[in-house]
């Protein structure tokens, strides 16, 4: 009687994770005019700092690294963990998870995660080795997508709105024609339709007008791919795109018409005042309607101070992104781009972002 009891109670907690692991995603983001909501309602909702509208923004960090790999065997050394001595990818995925929760109760709603990552050295001039979710024809590697679909799991269990980038001019060259960047473009978003996330948004690739190789990833045509996500629609449901540029550039009127929201960047934008005025100058492009303005990669800190980049934005209704990387000298906690990754809250720079981030957006 004791062995079925037993037994019982072991199929009944099966049966209960079975149901768990199976249940649809439960987040939601729209946009409606110039604001982001997340389950119908807006980010931040009622939230002013300093006399600042908060309400609608998605404050951000660029941590396109948690999905990372290197699949050249002569430069995977390189990425070798502190105590380990090796490269483990798995561990940088699940490390990534267990910081998710604690980033979020600061008041980061996202972050962005590319299926090429970015440069794991922060700035390479060479990029020798291999990190890419596509076979040379397009086709999705499965390792990748199965890292991947742990991270925005646990982003639709906490309500966080991941930016999604498919395509770093670091690894592009790795597809072998434009027919499979457009079958590698397909395959993510079919691959994100099949799991029914509703929360992500979609960066087509980083910085667009820096180095690609495919001309439909170059800023004169990248709209084409945007265009091309927003038309795949299964159940009534489409995905939010758009693109970045390279630090204080503009956005062009093709990217600015085509897209749901705009994505620019501060690398290189070292007066506050500049970036104040980039935002200004993209709402005056050619073709711009309401619509979020959103960094979601600037390298400029000094968090300290009363003006910032950070703040700046802000102050002229712009969400922001973070983007932290190892410098020379460093040690191993510091930056979420440079491999092997700590993604703690462990170095004062971070900890100094996270303070005003909570400070602005109001979250206890």
């Amino acid at each position: 009687m004791v062995n079925k009891l037993i037994l019982a109670a072991i199929l009944f907690s099966l049966i209960v994770a079975s149901s768990c692991n199976n249940q649809k995603p439960a987040t939601l983001v729209t946009i409606q005019g110039d604001e982001f909501l997340i389950n119908g309602k807006p980010t931040y909702e009622g939230r002013y700092w300093e006399g600042n509208k908060i309400q609608g923004l998605l404050m951000n960090s660029r941590m396109v690294q948690g999905i990372y790999d290197d699949l050249n065997d002569t430069t995977i050394y390189y990425w070798e963990y502190p105590d380990t001595k090796k490269w483990d990818a798995d561990r940088n995925t699940a490390e990534f998870i267990q910081n998710m929760e604690e980033w979020h109760s600061y008041g980061l709603l996202s972050f962005t995660i590319n299926m090429q990552g970015g440069s794991p050295q922060g700035y390479s001039m060479r990029q020798p080795w291999i990190n890419s979710a596509y076979r040379e024809d397009g086709s999705l590697r499965t390792e990748y997508l199965d890292r991947l679909e742990k991270i925005l799991n646990k982003a639709d269990e906490l309500g966080m709105v991941p930016i999604l980038g498919l395509f770093y001019f670091g690894q592009d060259q790795n597809l072998s024609d434009e027919k499979a960047v457009v079958a590698a473009v397909n395959n993510v978003i079919n691959w994100l339709h099949s799991k029914e996330y509703r929360n992500i948004l979609i960066e087509v690739n980083n910085e667009c007008n820096i180095l690609y190789d495919h001309e439909i990833l170059k800023p004169h045509r990248v709209s084409e791919l945007i265009e091309m996500i927003r038309k795949n629609e299964k159940n009534g449901f489409r995905y939010y795109a758009g693109t970045s540029y390279g630090g204080g550039f503009i956005p062009l009127t093709n990217v600015v018409t085509a897209s749901d929201f705009i994505l620019i960047h501060g690398n290189g934008v070292s007066d506050p005042a500049n970036i104040s005025l980039m935002v200004d100058s993209t709402r005056k492009v050619p073709g711009y309607t309401p619509k979020p303005i959103l960094f979601n990669e600037d390298d400029h800190f000094d968090f300290e101070k009363d003006t910032n980049n950070f703040t700046n934005a802000v102050r002229s209704y712009a969400s922001w992104g973070y983007f932290d990387y190892r410098m020379k000298g460093e040690k191993y906690a510091e930056g979420y781009q440079s491999v092997p990754v700590d993604w703690g809250i462990n170095s004062e720079r971070k900890k100094q972002f996270f303070r005003l981030l909570r400070e602005i957006t109001g979250v206890n």
